[in-house]
């Protein structure tokens, strides 16, 4: 007799998300969608974001912007939402090929570029994605959130010690996004985690 599988509270949550965050899809009816995550850090964002691309509707294959590859270091959380906005989504909606650069975090200068297909579904996630002009080019809007201790654990069990560093900084410019932007109530989807 297989060993009962522990409760996983985090992952049953982002399952519930997905589903949610699918049909949204599924309801816009078109061939080309765009989902925009944003949150804090740790409330699970990227998780999110990859089990959305994996549970994708459409027959054709989704593309994923995470901010983490854009932002230009680690006071560039709002420089990286912009950067995503007008080099990707922007073009995205106007049916124009995006470009977007990677932040080689080592080297603290941009690396390779990548181009973005108008013609395909794309996910962008990442803290500061979504505001008022980032909504307008979206057809899906979700806000991740959860306890701060939660977030914080799962974040630097993520990143390290690399992270821990700048958790306050990092912080403080969610703040700031928050204050300027309200994307929890921008999002059509709020979804708060364990």
């Amino acid at each position: 007799m297989p060993a009962p599988h522990a409760p996983d509270p985090f992952g049953e949550r982002l399952g519930e998300a997905t589903a949610r965050i699918r049909d949204a899809i599924t309801a816009v009816a078109a061939s080309n969608p765009v989902v925009v995550i944003d949150g804090r850090s740790g409330a699970g964002k990227s998780s999110l974001a990859a089990r959305v691309g994996r549970a994708w509707p459409l027959r054709t294959p989704v593309q994923l912007l995470a901010l983490d590859s854009v932002y230009p270091g680690w006071g560039g959380l709002e420089r990286g939402a912009e950067i995503a906005r007008e080099s990707v989504l922007r073009p995205h909606g106007r049916g124009l090929i995006g470009i977007w650069r990677r932040w080689d975090w080592e080297r603290e200068e941009e690396a390779e570029a990548h181009a973005v297909d108008p013609a395909l579904g794309l996910i962008v996630e990442g803290c500061g994605a979504l505001t008022p002009a980032s909504a307008g080019l979206a057809d899906v809007t979700v806000w991740v959130d959860g306890p701060r201790d939660s977030r914080r654990r799962r974040a630097l069990e993520r990143d390290g010690d690399g992270f821990r560093s700048h958790w306050d900084m990092w912080a403080a410019q969610e703040d700031a996004h928050i204050a300027r932007h309200d994307p929890q109530g921008l999002a059509q989807l709020n979804i708060v985690t364990p």
